[in-house]
């Protein structure tokens, strides 16, 4: 009789209204009258049943209207609690058996159901004492107890009257090294509150777009520099109850970090003091595997008024090898059946999920009990079957009207998660590349139709322009930030969204203007201050570009790209002791960053920390493997390191030899690389040969510095005398 995070109440009292007039005939799970067992009690029979499956929210202090942890809440509740168990309303569980087995599942078997009518036609007696199982405990407030950290939203005041409202809250998360979550608990604190989207950003362009606006929050879509962490499921919709994630799947919380948190609010006919709670519970198991969130669903729905069977389909083929971890189905109150099925390559099918009876009231997160593999080719098909007719009593627009895809809990959305893990990292990688590029696509088709209804919205129109950035739309992403700019003239953000824009065009200068118009509007801006920057070292003007990192760091004294880009722009200028401390602050505040990662490295091998480079190296190329410059940098390392120590001949040659043969022998910076590498190993001729290649390239491009090194070297090599020094 679980109710989640959120009871329901209107449902339960039609319900309880129900059961009074069954009391009198309750009957079994097969239909049949339920016979007189007296040999059924309470203590022995019921109890066990409750507690394990019902008073994490029927309980004293906890979301569902009443508790049933004492005899006499139970007693008083017999009918209606036959019936709804009986009815398999309760204990809440959507998934059909047969099609996936779920962790923590709370469906009843008939025998356990039939307890219940036993009981009752035996007259609730309620047994010996010794039978009854001590009853659990719990921290109040929290169903999965107390929280490590608890993060509070800013207070927000929702209108008594009017549209839905979206709103996106950045709420800085306080922690001075790296956690590790198993798990976060959303309190919404009030019924207003439709649902949750939670995402993390480690730069700081969320906070900018909350700073840029007058009250707590910002309008328009999550930033992609937002993200799940780790590809976990965070969020909150009404009934979830998300458990704490097996060991070895917790995701990782570094310093710097900020919640960007969603809310979907309705008002209710009065003010509405917003103010939700995140709890989160941390745990000392590394994450053993990172996940991947996939999404299937159409941003197309459009459901005629009447039509009672109205189907969207999507499907996704897998480009890699995929274990399925977790399912999480999302739609409004018009959908009635949800499946996913899993083609695979030989032919075969496997259910992901199937729910037969869609309740909004009821959304979960379904963990897999026996998570299963599913090879590269397979087709992961989704459908869900919406019914607008009058029959349907959870129709929200009586008569019906038409239905089309959008936020807002009238409109209608057909979306399933799942999450998985792949084999490899680089598989990883693939797979969020190509799904993302799926998902971002379909989330536009939902803007663009949304933009149609109301083409003056800025919002959307921001949001529009976004999407189509992401997916490399660069003249479409202009034309709606344009269009943003201009309705919006003294905005620093539409500045800087339309400046982002322009700069992929390569009009480096036009692209400056509007940067430069968003920190003088707002000279705050830390993320226009970095993008800023950024054009300075295009133009090679590093004095500015260092002031403008600077400047950002002013204003967000912990943000990543802002210390990364100073530290390395302080290193260019021969300036490594000031270099230093914003290069460590980059990799403490964001390790799997590969760029900081090789920078630090940099550093560490200019101030003659050469393990220390090593290490650093060696960490870049384990997050980016393959990636050319880690490659080169760590093989000059290993091979011509002035401490003997930290020479690896054999690996240095190996990194060079992969290079070069990635470049076809065309890059003469790889084949500098492994002709230091072979002199290493004692391979004269070898070195020569490659060394005069590189310096015959050099020339050609007129790279009259690096031909220098290279003939300076390559007289080294003719001599059998290899190279030992600092890293090219």
């Amino acid at each position: 009789m679980r109710l989640g995070t959120r009871c329901r109440v209107a449902s339960l009292m039609i319900l309880l209204a129900v059961g009074a007039a069954r009391s009198a005939k309750t009957q079994s799970a097969q239909g049949q009258p339920a016979p007189p067992s007296p040999g059924v009690t309470f203590n022995r029979d019921i109890a066990p049943l409750l507690y394990q499956h019902c008073v994490s929210c029927h309980r004293p202090d906890g979301p569902a209207p009443f508790s049933l942890v004492t005899f006499d809440d139970v007693r008083r509740r017999a009918a209606l609690i036959a019936t709804v168990t009986a009815e398999r309303y309760m204990p809440p569980w959507k998934p059909e058996p047969g099609f996936g087995r779920f962790a923590g599942a709370r469906r009843l078997d008939d025998a356990q159901i039939a307890l219940f009518a036993h009981w009752l036609a035996a007259g609730t007696p309620e047994g010996a004492p010794a039978d009854r199982p001590a009853a659990p405990s719990f921290t109040p407030g929290w169903q999965l107890g107390r929280p490590d950290l608890v993060v509070a939203l800013p207070a927000y005041t929702l209108r008594a009257e009017g549209l839905d409202v979206f709103r996106n809250f950045v709420i800085p998360i306080p922690v001075a090294a790296q956690r590790y979550v198993r798990g976060i608990e959303f309190q919404p604190g009030t019924p207003a509150v439709h649902h949750a989207n939670i995402r993390l950003d480690y730069s700081a362009a969320s906070r900018a777009l909350d700073d840029a606006d007058s009250g707590p929050g910002y309008e328009g879509l999550i930033l992609h520099s937002a993200d799940y962490p780790d590809g976990h499921f965070l969020g909150w919709t009404p009934g979830q109850f998300a458990p704490l994630a097996p060991k070895g799947l917790s995701w990782r919380l570094n310093p710097g970090a900020d919640f960007v948190v969603q809310l979907h609010m309705r008002p209710t006919g009065k003010p509405e003091a917003i103010a939700p709670r995140i709890g989160l519970y941390f745990t000392d198991d590394a994450p053993a595997q990172l996940p991947v969130m996939l999404r299937l669903g159409r941003q197309n729905l459009d459901i005629p008024a009447g039509d009672a069977h109205h189907p969207s389909r999507d499907s996704y083929i897998l480009p890699v090898d995929a274990r399925v971890e977790a399912v999480q189905p999302h739609s409004h109150y018009r959908a009635r059946d949800v499946r996913a099925i899993a083609e695979l390559p030989d032919g075969t099918t496997r259910p992901v999920i199937h729910i037969a009876t869609w309740d909004f009231a009821w959304q979960d997160v379904y963990r897999v009990a026996e998570p299963f593999w599913l090879p590269a080719g397979t087709r992961i098909s989704s459908e869900y079957v919406f019914d607008n007719s009058a029959a349907n009593p959870r129709n929200p627009e009586q008569p019906p009207t038409r239905a089309v895809w959008g936020f807002k809990s009238s409109d209608e959305m057909a979306d399933i998660w799942i999450q998985v893990v792949t084999r490899t990292d680089a598989d990883r990688e693939r797979l969020r590349a190509d799904i993302g590029r799926k998902m971002i696509t379909e989330d536009l088709v939902g803007v663009e139709r949304q933009l149609t209804q109301t083409p003056a919205n800025v919002p959307l129109r921001n949001d529009a322009a976004l999407l189509h950035l992401a997916l490399g739309h660069t003249n479409e992403a202009i034309r709606h930030f344009a269009a943003v700019e201009q309705q919006t003239p003294d905005s620093p953000v539409a500045h800087f969204n339309l400046g982002t824009a322009i700069e992929r065009t390569g009009a480096i200068a036009e692209a400056a203007i509007h940067y430069e118009r968003a920190v003088a509007l707002d000279a705050a801006y830390a993320a226009a201050h970095v993008n800023l920057g950024t054009l300075r070292v295009r133009q090679g003007r590093l004095a500015e570009a260092a002031r403008e990192y600077a400047a950002a760091l002013s204003a967000a004294p912990d943000d990543f790209g802002a210390h990364n880009n100073l530290g390395r722009v302080l290193l260019t200028l021969h300036r490594p002791s000031d270099a230093a401390p914003h290069l460590e602050a980059a990799v403490r505040l964001n390790p799997r960053h590969p760029e900081a990662q090789f920078n630090l490295a940099e550093l560490y091998a200019t101030t003659g920390r050469l393990a220390d480079a090593v290490t650093h190296h060696r960490e870049a190329l384990r997050l980016r493997p393959g990636w050319e410059p880690g490659v080169l940098a760590l093989s000059w390392l290993l091979s011509s390191s002035a401490d003997p120590r930290v020479r690896v001949p054999g690996e240095a040659l190996q990194l060079a030899t992969a290079a070069t043969e990635a470049s076809d022998r065309a890059n003469p910076l790889a084949l500098d690389a492994l002709a230091a590498a072979l002199a290493r190993t004692g391979q004269f001729a070898e070195a020569v040969a490659a060394a005069t290649d590189a310096l015959a390239i050099a020339r050609r491009a007129r790279a009259t510095d690096l031909a220098a090194a290279i003939a300076q070297r390559l007289a080294l090599y003719q001599h059998r005398q290899p190279y030992a020094g600092s890293t090219p």
